[in-house]
């Protein structure tokens, strides 16, 4: 869900930007700050580094048959842990959220590296999922709530570059950890890390929540966020027994299963997103459904590029993250090309989407033909895979610009929210069916050119679509 959920009430977000002239570094802000950005780091980290070790965790607790649900277990919780932790927010201040959150992915880490079966490993990941969906709902939150507004743009902006040191060495020291010591050091040391920040980040937010700007939320408010938790649930619900019955050996079973799981995912979504949507009408809901493509491809083949380097290639644990590790540089360097150029063409968004998209499709090819051809040299994957996140850093800075320009300012919240919505499912989504693909014809050549050939035609679907994300010219 939304990394940023609407929180507070007007007044708790028209904070004085005369407050002090310091920066998010003063003496003020400094223990929250620095508190803030390593919690996103550790989610980071646990992001790539786990993706990176998910196939030998596979492998030793027997989950093969059941592979996409390491990842996909984690992000649909994730929707319910930002949505109930938004809604904590709004209603009681950040304290209980921040408390919470940090135990729970804790202990979704402690149990993840504890789990003596792959099912065991599977709630462990959903926990962790609630867990990283509160600290990203309370990561922003804070912000808004206890910085000047003049420093919200710094902030935001570093929050998105906590991200990048993690993404590259993440999966490295993963499988370094994997290679030298044991698959589960790396969640037991995830585990307390995020546990030993909350003595930076709790001073702020105890002074939040004696704060007279906190304003719980009014009665009409709470009942629409009780409705938005609603669907949520449904959605997630829909989207678990879908791909709970990709697996299902009976094909009346598995059809009955995807129907009544795509049918409850469909009228939960149809309340979660804006009108138009589904029609990709042009626009913000386009946009949208350009996020939920661009998403599926990048993320959807990084899931099963480590398993097919280690599985068809016999790369060690350690190179497969290298792989992962060269995708987020090259996403960086596309991001900063993409921002270079909106500052010189503002107006040629829709152009830089359609671009980013092709060369995305073209590297997600390249990487997918050398996972699955065990006669290529598996380092092409790697190649493909940097071309691939060059293409995805300039189309997913230029969409998410197109669509947030193309939103009325009075729903930019629900624009936002939509919008990490539509990301975090279409990964639960992608992994989910590439892992039904795998428990179908196995992690073999067929297995994994199935799955990108998936990922592929989405990304031909975006493609098509890219320009629509340029309102008409009569709005």
């Amino acid at each position: 869900m939304d990394p940023s959920p609407t929180l507070a009430s007007n007044t708790g977000r028209q904070q004085s930007d005369e407050r002090g002239t310091g920066g998010i570094f003063s003496r003020e802000l400094r223990g929250s700050t620095v508190g803030i950005l390593l919690g996103i780091g550790v989610v980071a980290f646990e992001s790539l580094g786990v993706a990176t070790v998910l196939p030998t965790i596979a492998t030793e607790l027997g989950g093969m048959g059941s592979y996409g649900w390491g990842l996909a277990a984690l992000m649909l919780a994730n929707i319910i842990g930002t949505v109930v932790a938004g809604a904590s927010i709004d209603r009681r201040g950040p304290l209980r959220t921040v408390i919470a959150g940090s135990i729970i992915f804790a202990a979704g880490c402690a149990l993840a590296g504890a789990a003596a079966s792959w099912e065991l490993f599977i709630a462990a990941r959903a926990l962790q999922g609630l867990g990283v969906g509160a600290v990203m709902a309370y990561a922003y939150s804070v912000v808004v709530l206890a910085y000047p507004r003049r420093l919200h743009a710094v902030m935001f902006a570093c929050l998105s570059s906590a991200w990048t040191i993690p993404s590259l060495l993440g999966p490295v020291l993963a499988g370094l950890l994997t290679a030298w010591l044991d698959w589960r050091v790396v969640f037991w040391a995830l585990s307390p890390a995020m546990l030993l920040l909350l003595p930076l980040i709790l001073p702020t937010v105890k002074g939040l929540a004696r704060s007279p700007q906190v304003k719980v939320a009014g009665t009409a408010s709470a009942a629409k966020m009780g409705r938005t938790t609603l669907y949520a649930v449904m959605l997630v619900a829909g989207a678990a027994v879908l791909l709970a019955g990709l697996e299902l050996p009976s094909v009346a079973l598995a059809a009955a299963a995807v129907i009544l799981g795509t049918g409850a995912a469909v009228v939960a979504l149809r309340h979660l997103t804006p009108a138009g949507t589904f029609k990709a009408a042009r626009g913000a809901p386009a946009g949208i459904v350009i996020r939920f493509l661009l998403c599926a491809v990048y993320f959807g083949s990084e899931a099963f590029l480590p398993l097919g380097l280690m599985g068809i290639h016999g790369w060690p644990v350690t190179l497969a993250g290298a792989g992962l590790a060269a995708g987020a540089l090259a996403w960086s360097a596309g991001s900063f090309l993409q921002a270079r150029l909106d500052s010189r063409h503002p107006g040629r968004r829709h152009q830089a989407v359609t671009t980013g998209i092709a060369i995305l499709v073209a590297g997600e090819l390249l990487m997918g033909i050398a996972v699955s051809l065990p006669a290529m040299w598996g380092g092409w994957a790697v190649v493909g895979w940097a071309i691939g996140g060059v293409g995805m850093g300039i189309a997913f800075n230029a969409a998410t610009s197109a669509t947030m320009a193309a939103s009325n300012p009075e729903r930019t919240g629900s624009i936002s929210a939509s919008l990490q919505l539509s990301q975090t499912l279409a990964t639960a989504l992608i992994a989910g069916i590439g892992g039904a693909v795998i428990a179908g014809v196995g992690a073999g050549t067929t297995g994994f050119l199935t799955i990108f050939s998936i990922t592929a035609l989405l990304g031909i679907v975006g493609l098509l679509l890219g320009r629509r994300i340029q309102p008409s010219p009569a709005t």
